[in-house]
């Protein structure tokens, strides 16, 4: 078993470095896809050594030549589902699944920061299992992931792809964006970025600039179009992950036993008749396809109407849609 366990565990150091390696190698366009097989070889090894080890089954309990799959093993070594590693691992495994559909490298910059987190995860996590120093078989220097792609706007996704596949991109990128900021946590992502800020005093500037005001070239703020897939970046199940984040923060508990859930969203949609409101909603239409999304203001109403009675809140809205 021992002899197993440590053939597992070496197995997994390798396909985590072909990770590293074909990431970061710029010629390689099949990066992405190639980096999410592998770290999700790597992971489903490293983990299943672990449940080895605790003398557990590896095996589903019907089919005794068939071994768990990546999915099942999260859940057995992280049961409970909130846990970061445990989400930022099935997002990336979400990306595997989908790479043999759709073209995701345009996409880069959305999923750098989750497996950014996601090597750093298992470096920590490897070393609690298994007693194994990463940086003794790999270089520090080399565990960073860089991203070398700009990020496209919506209408240049639009443009470049059809609908279908246009909209599932902006659809992944913006769960991403809402997830990350809801999480806040550098075990489910970990952005890195370049932020520019004016500033009077020379002594903290990193660069200068020169403004002369006796240009004769006028600028002046207009207002834009606003793309719904930015002002609306949260899904159905998004908004219920971003209520139940906020309301754990702020440790507001709902009188409903089990808590803010898709259920007590219906309910809100419903009372509150949400999906006519373009503030608050808005309808994607891809030929025969009908689907909503929901803006920060959605997030932030809820919150603000359960904080006002949480003990009789879905009560209320279960008492005035039985009303209409």
């Amino acid at each position: 078993m021992e002899d197993i366990t440590k053939r597992m565990v070496d197995k997994s150091i390798e396909a985590f470095i072909m990770g590293i390696e074909i990431y970061n190698k710029p010629t390689i366009k099949y990066r992405i896809e190639g980096f999410s097989f592998f770290i999700c070889n790597a992971w489903e090894l490293m983990l299943k050594a672990r449940m080895l080890k605790q003398q557990k089954s590896i095996y589903y309990k019907d089919k005794s030549d068939r071994t768990l799959s990546l999915n099942e093993v999260l859940k057995q070594v992280y049961p409970d589902k909130n846990t970061k590693i445990r989400l930022n691992l099935e997002k990336i495994i979400e990306l595997r699944n989908i790479s043999t559909h759709y073209i995701t490298e345009d996409y880069e910059v959305k999923y750098a920061p989750l497996f950014q987190a996601c090597v750093l995860n298992f470096i920590k996590q490897i070393m609690r299992f298994h007693k194994v120093d990463i940086t003794k078989y790999i270089s520090q220097n080399f565990l960073t992931i860089a991203t070398s792609y700009e990020p496209l706007t919506n209408g240049q996704i639009r443009l470049k792809y059809p609908p279908e596949i246009a909209e599932k991109f902006i659809q992944k990128g913006n769960e991403i964006d809402v997830l990350s900021k809801e999480y806040n946590s550098d075990k489910f992502s970990i952005d890195v970025k370049q932020s520019l800020h004016v500033t009077k005093r020379k002594s903290e500037a990193d660069f200068t600039i020169a403004i002369d005001k006796n240009s004769k070239n006028h600028a002046s703020i207009i207002k834009d179009f606003k793309d719904p897939s930015d002002t609306h970046k949260y899904s159905y199940k998004s908004v219920i992950t971003a209520v139940q984040e906020r309301l754990k923060k702020e440790k507001i508990v709902l009188s409903y036993e089990k808590g803010f859930n898709s259920y007590v969203l219906n309910l809100v949609i419903d009372f509150y008749h949400i999906k006519i409101d373009k503030k608050y909603a808005y309808q994607h239409v891809i030929g025969n396809q009908h689907s909503y999304t929901y803006s920060e203001q959605f997030i932030e109403f809820i919150v603000n109407e359960i904080k006002k009675d949480p003990k009789n809140y879905v009560a209320s809205l279960k008492k005035g849609n039985k009303k209409r």
